[in-house]
């Protein structure tokens, strides 16, 4: 606890620096409205993900303001942990917290850590309301902010992007931030406008194949998230047909009857979790080789043999957190060149997200967020 104490001085200290805070309202995504005083001078990230919108906030000072975060980047990204851990090595003792939804975030801890306020997900609201959760940390004097990157990002990010920028005292970035991945995403898509009678290749794509149970296929995305990213890349998401929600499951069936032309997963490094590692491993400085290995045998599953995509070697693989992160121009660029290569044969997406991290993070790039069984294509 010896950390925690000197890191409240430190945030404590550094807040008077800064100048006093101003009172202000917040409209957060779940379209409650919350009193704060703004810039907070302690955070408690309710899902330390969203550090992957922190650090593009604030750089160097990515952990100024933070109090304490979720669990979630150890057990299910652990190789952006392990960048921020190198880059930040006092965040080993940033006090962790459970999922509000599971019922194992001890608010009593948070209490104890005196945060403005704790950002939850979109999809805690309901178990944060029905537990007490919001009542018990409104009378502590903590507020709760709900931010969404996942259930539907398109409606959601750049408004949490700017609320981001608000408890951290860095609205400019927020807004540099926000345009910056609005012009790399319209790199894509005001090409494709322009093109008459555009092609559009039937894409599926199978949500984080390989990480638990038997292994069975097709959970997918309907219209939002990754299913948006396809569309918005010159693809047609086939799970979009018939699944209208966020997240669910293609019958086997209908995969096969669709025949796609186009098949990718999302992967991760889910070693800290997963019970039979059958997963693609992709994402920040991923081992290439085996993540095709793991690919190939993922198609091995029935029905994928019997798919066109499969015949012809149009597979592929994406890092899964892109589905948790406003970073998707990276795979909407990626996904471009693997369904309209002649179109987009000059864009270069790791170049972008190279450029991404120099000129936003203070992480270092290193490559392995996409492997393809069709190695020409990566």
């Amino acid at each position: 606890m010896r950390f925690v104490a000197f890191h409240r001085i430190a945030v404590l200290l550094l807040s008077l620096a800064a100048g006093p805070v101003m009172a202000a309202e917040i409209t957060d995504v779940a379209g409650r409205k919350v009193e704060i005083d703004l810039p907070a001078k302690g955070v408690i990230v309710g899902e330390a993900r969203q550090i992957h919108v922190i650090a593009a906030l604030k750089g160097d000072k990515t952990f100024e303001t933070v109090v304490g975060w979720r669990d979630d980047l150890i057990k299910k990204d652990p190789d952006s942990y392990a960048a921020y851990l190198e880059r930040f090595p006092e965040i080993e003792n940033l006090p962790r917290f459970g999922y509000v939804p599971q019922g194992d975030f001890s608010l009593e801890a948070a209490i104890a850590l005196s945060p403005d306020v704790i950002t939850l997900n979109l999809e805690a609201q309901k178990a944060a309301e029905e537990s007490g959760f919001e009542e018990k940390a409104a009378a502590a004097g903590i507020k709760v902010v709900y931010l969404d990157f996942r259930l539907d990002p398109e409606r959601n990010s750049e408004t949490s992007i700017e609320i981001l920028g608000r408890l951290f005292g860095a609205e400019e970035r927020a807004r540099e931030f926000i345009a910056y991945r609005r012009a790399e995403i319209a790199r894509v898509t005001d090409r494709l406008a322009a093109i008459k009678d555009l092609k559009r290749p039937r894409v599926f794509i199978e949500r984080a194949p390989g990480i638990s149970g038997e292994n069975n296929c097709c959970r997918t995305f309907g219209p939002v998230n990754f299913g948006a990213m396809v569309e918005q890349a010159g693809g047609h998401n086939i799970a979009a047909d018939v699944i209208k929600t966020t997240f669910g499951d293609l019958n086997p069936e209908q995969l096969v009857v669709s025949d796609p032309d186009q098949v990718i997963v999302t992967g991760s490094n889910w070693a800290a979790e997963s019970d039979i590692n059958q997963f693609v491993p992709v994402g920040r400085g991923a081992d290439l080789a085996l993540a095709r290995e793991r690919l190939a045998k993922l198609m091995t599953r029935m029905p994928f043999p019997e798919l066109q995509a499969v015949k012809t070697g149009q597979v592929h693989a994406v890092w899964h957190q892109f589905y948790g992160a406003p970073y998707e121009f990276y795979p909407i660029q990626q996904f471009a060149k693997w369904f309209h290569p002649d179109l987009f044969a000059d864009m270069d997406p790791q170049q972008t997200f190279q450029e991404f991290h120099e000129k936003f993070l203070p992480v270092t790039y290193k490559p392995g967020y996409f492997v393809s069984l069709d190695k020409g294509l990566n």
